[in-house]
């Protein structure tokens, strides 16, 4: 039996290392998977001078050139890092699974779904991207491995803000009015049906109000939590 087709996969949490735990900064970062794309919330983080990470799919980019368009004029505000070409879990294995969602079949593969997820992202920004974050945020210790000796930082997290937009708007206010200093914020911008924009600007607007700032994922390290850490 291959040793992948054993190894369990692991929920990657972090947080950002804040020189000092007064001060009170978080970091937002949004996944833009496959479909269309959330305008009310990027105008909103527009409207706000909010920054955010956006983890983008090479699908994603190629469907969403207005979108695209949109972000690519605000470089300050929103940095676009890398989120695969075809959004599939760094699950190494033939048939493996994480969340119903089908992972990769060997590391080569796992190596082309970066690759090329980057080399999109490029081709947007201009920038080779530094991070990269799985369909799932679920990896298997040997993918972790591969990826890094890509050369990318892999993107963790530690508020889920609307699990994956099926929360509704009540419940996102309130696990973002328990963000404490140094949390990453995950959320989709790419389901403009959901509750996601309408719970996120309510509750980042009470964050702001309560003295915190927001930080892309470039601008600090990032800590890694020990296996079985608790997230919101």
């Amino acid at each position: 039996m291959p040793i992948f087709a054993v190894v369990h996969p692991v929920e990657v949490h972090q947080l950002l290392a804040i020189p000092t735990m007064k001060q009170k900064i978080a970091a937002l970062a949004l996944d833009a998977c496959g479909g269309s794309y959330d305008r009310d919330l990027i105008l909103f983080l527009i409207d706000h001078h909010i920054p955010a990470t956006i983890f983008a799919t090479k699908r994603w980019i190629i469907a969403n050139p207005a979108a695209v368009s949109v972000i690519e004029t605000h470089p300050g505000l929103f940095e676009i890092e890398d989120h695969g070409a075809n959004h599939v879990p760094a699950l190494i294995g033939a048939g493996r699974r994480v969340y119903g969602i089908l992972g990769e079949p060997d590391v080569a593969h796992l190596r082309q779904e970066v690759v090329e997820g980057a080399r999109a992202v490029e081709s947007i920004s201009g920038i080779l991207p530094h991070w990269y974050r799985d369909a799932t945020a679920e990896y298997d210790p040997p993918a972790i491995e591969a990826i890094m000796e890509l050369g990318y930082k892999i993107a963790g997290f530690s508020v889920n803000a609307d699990v994956g937009a099926t929360l509704r708007k009540d419940a996102i206010v309130a696990r973002l009015k328990a963000v404490k200093t140094g949390d990453i914020l995950i959320a989709p911008m790419n389901k403009p049906n959901s509750d996601t924009a309408g719970g996120l600007a309510e509750g980042l607007t009470w964050l702001i109000a309560h003295g915190f700032q927001f930080v892309n994922l470039d601008r600090l390290s990032v800590r890694t939590l020990p296996s079985g850490a608790n997230s919101i």
